[in-house]
């Protein structure tokens, strides 16, 4: 399955939440059965360690609704739940220290990682996980501009229309 999404390439985290997206068709959902859960495996390179199935699914179902509550609301109660789910396991290896996921029940490997993913995210850079300004968009993105202004998921799609929006609105 090619991935149908109009925005990827974000970290984990905010790659989870654009599984859902608006098509001119309406809301879609990437992750509404085991093909689309197996399409996000690929694409954000975890199909080799996360089984494509029901639980694994509805796992990074509840990692998705935990980070949207964490970043709309500031409510880090899920989020907390889905990170007992695993820890790094530090250990020494011959080449030196080295950090590893300890997630002991494989079906929450992948909402964990995302979980964990949105924790280094804000660490690094707290305030810049923004949803697209655009009305009609629910998109979000992970700020990575020099001052942190950046408003549009991509300025060629949503940008753009907001442009010629503003444009269309003054000559009439």
């Amino acid at each position: 399955m090619r991935d149908p999404r109009p925005h990827v390439g974000e970290p984990l985290a905010v790659d989870l939440l654009n599984t859902r997206w608006m098509s001119a068709d309406g809301p879609r959902d990437l992750l509404i059965d085991c093909d689309g859960l197996r399409c996000w495996l690929t694409a954000n390179d975890l199909a080799d360690r996360c089984v494509p199935d029901e639980r694994t699914r509805q796992a990074l179902l509840s990692a998705r609704d935990a980070i949207l509550r964490t970043v709309c609301e500031d409510d880090a109660e899920e989020l907390n739940r889905i990170l007992d789910h695993g820890r790094i396991r530090r250990v020494l290896t011959d080449t030196g220290p080295a950090e590893h996921p300890d997630v002991p029940r494989p079906e929450w490997l992948a909402a964990w990682l995302a979980a964990d993913n949105l924790l280094h995210l804000l660490r690094e850079r707290p305030g810049r996980i923004k949803q697209c300004a655009h009305p009609q968009c629910v998109l979000f993105f992970y700020d990575t501009s020099k001052n942190g202004t950046r408003r549009w998921h991509s300025m060629a799609a949503c940008g753009n229309r907001a442009k010629a929006a503003r444009h269309y609105a003054k000559k009439s």
